[in-house]
């Protein structure tokens, strides 16, 4: 249980950025680099580490701004389920999981719930951004900080890392609702059976 939480935590962190948690992960153990990762042991590290630093450095001075925002978001979209399932696999590698040594089939099952989590936040995350015209500085910062600390939970703190990321579960499901309500709320009261009839704001 402890390992899959922390499978759940690098997941998550996936959810939140694309090239950081992979950075964090591949530093964190410099002695083997990204030689137990997923699809990047099989690429040389000098690519990887100049591939990964680049694209961190654009997210985050790309996101303090609302069109970065917008081009990052549909980057994540498309990339967060494989970094999300990259980041389960690896620490359930690097943790040495018994389940997973007994049991090959449970890294598949990691890698699609990993994949699956990244992919609900960050699409929680594209929500906000639609909805609030762009995130706010103050929540940008906390994306980043989350990201970190999720990747350091993971190797060193699983259980509070697995628990921050099903918290993190549980409010999309809350924002979902929410925003399913709102958008209900913006047609005009006869027309409930199509929301997008007479819609005071656009989509």
């Amino acid at each position: 249980m402890v390992g899959l939480l922390a499978a759940l935590s690098a997941s998550a962190a996936g959810g939140m950025r694309i090239a950081l948690p992979l950075l964090l992960i591949g530093l964190l153990r410099f002695d083997k680099l990204w030689s137990e990762i997923p699809l990047l042991s099989k690429i040389h590290p000098q690519v990887i580490l100049c591939i990964l630093v680049s694209w961190s450095l654009f997210e985050l001075f790309a996101s303090k701004t609302f069109a970065g925002q917008r081009v990052l978001q549909i980057v994540q979209i498309i990339f967060s389920p494989i970094v999300g399932a990259i980041m389960g696999v690896a620490i359930a590698q690097v943790s040495s999981i018994e389940e997973t040594l007994a049991h090959p089939w449970m890294l598949w099952i990691i890698a699609v719930v990993g994949g699956l989590l990244a992919l609900v936040l960050q699409l929680v995350q594209a929500g906000w951004l639609y909805r609030l015209r762009g995130l706010p500085i103050w929540m940008i910062f906390l994306q980043d900080g989350l990201c970190v600390a999720l990747v350091l939970f993971a190797l060193d703190a699983p259980r509070q890392g697995g628990l921050i990321a099903m918290l993190l579960l549980w409010l999309a499901i809350r924002c979902s609702k929410e925003w399913y309500r709102w958008y209900r709320s913006q047609g005009v009261p006869e027309g409930l059976g199509n929301p997008r009839q007479g819609k005071r704001d656009p989509d």
